[in-house]
């Protein structure tokens, strides 16, 4: 039995890393409203392939640095991460919008 367990073991641990189920998909989108205590942005985008088709929904987007730089108008590309059931949105670039409030 000890034999058996050892001969499993890395193969366990290989599988475990490998189906993360994580998947990235590219967004363009416009920044609708921003929840800086959630981090949350409510984003209008088109059509995400192989994901969603346009719409207005919100994102967490992560991390913290990635969120202060955005303003309600930006124009922004951004990478969508899925690892279901959870989403949030990262790698943000503005690419135009608004003037930053202040």
């Amino acid at each position: 039995m000890t034999r058996r367990t050892i001969l499993w073991l890395p193969a366990a641990v290989a599988l475990a890393g490998c189906g993360s189920g994580e998947k990235h998909y590219a967004m363009d989108g416009e920044i609708r409203a921003l929840d800086p205590v959630t981090h949350n942005a409510t984003i209008k985008h088109g059509k995400i392939e192989g994901w969603m088709d346009a719409m207005t929904m919100e994102y967490t987007i992560k991390p913290d640095a990635e969120f202060a730089k955005l303003h309600v108008g930006d124009h922004i590309q951004a990478t969508v991460v899925v690892r279901d059931p959870t989403y949030w949105v990262t790698e943000v670039k503005v690419m135009s919008g608004s003037a930053p409030a202040r």
